[in-house]
């Protein structure tokens, strides 16, 4: 069963500095339809203005994967890590016993485009830690890449969850496909473009809940880029 999460029915809020869209309840927007899917908690399509930006502030508990679509992000946290990650590159933060970080757009021009992913982890108290990932788009490139994993396989980030995270960018035209174990299910979000997924028609800022399914293709309607989340 495919169900799809439109992108004109995510909880949206300007604040001037912030506009932000979140495909699942969080801070002051609840939808009790909407708690998350999985360990998928959190999954915020962000874009925050020049010069702004997230002060310092503390998380627990958290796996939080933070891609870059567009534009430069400030990161500084209180393990000691202070770094730039610029479009395509991937950041992994285990919150663990407690982190503070604050996120900043450095450009006094251009927007910065994001979004920010909190699994759920395997267990509490886990140490804090902290991971980033290059880009590589010929790795991506009409095929899924493994980003984020358990076992930190291929190079790919690693999170402390059974959960499994994939980049494609695809050609119009081009189709990819994966496989879902039994017992698994998986997310599916449309970061830029319209691809067919398994033939529902998706834009930008959607997504689909997928259950039940021995495997799942997409297809590049025009050039697009999708990220799929692979779950316990």
């Amino acid at each position: 069963m495919i169900r799809v999460r439109r992108a004109d029915e995510r909880g949206r809020f300007d604040h001037g500095w912030l506009d932000t869209c979140h495909t699942f309840s969080f801070g002051d927007y609840y939808d009790p339809a909407h708690l998350g899917f999985r360990s998928l908690r959190v999954l915020n399509d962000d874009r925050i203005q020049p010069g702004q930006g997230f002060g310092m502030h503390g998380h627990r508990d958290m796996e939080i994967v933070t891609y870059v679509l567009e534009g430069t992000l400030a990161h500084r946290d209180s393990m000691g890590n202070g770094s730039l990650l610029r479009a395509g590159q991937l950041q992994r933060m285990t919150a663990g016993t407690g982190v503070r970080h604050s996120e900043f757009n450095p450009s006094p021009r251009e927007a910065v485009h994001l979004y920010q992913i909190w699994l759920l982890p395997r267990r509490r108290g886990l140490e804090p830690g902290y991971e980033e990932l290059a880009a590589d788009p010929e790795r991506q490139r009409d095929r899924f890449r493994l980003v984020a994993s358990p076992d930190g396989a291929d190079g790919s980030l690693t999170v402390h969850q059974d959960a499994r995270l994939y980049l494609a960018s695809l050609s119009p035209g081009t189709t990819v496909a994966h496989r879902i174990d039994p017992g698994r299910g998986a997310w599916l979000q449309v970061l830029r473009g319209k691809v067919n997924f398994s033939g529902h028609d998706l834009a930008a800022g959607d997504g689909a809940a997928v259950t039940d399914e021995g495997s799942v293709t997409v297809r590049g309607a025009d050039a697009a880029e999708v990220l799929l989340f692979d779950l316990a």
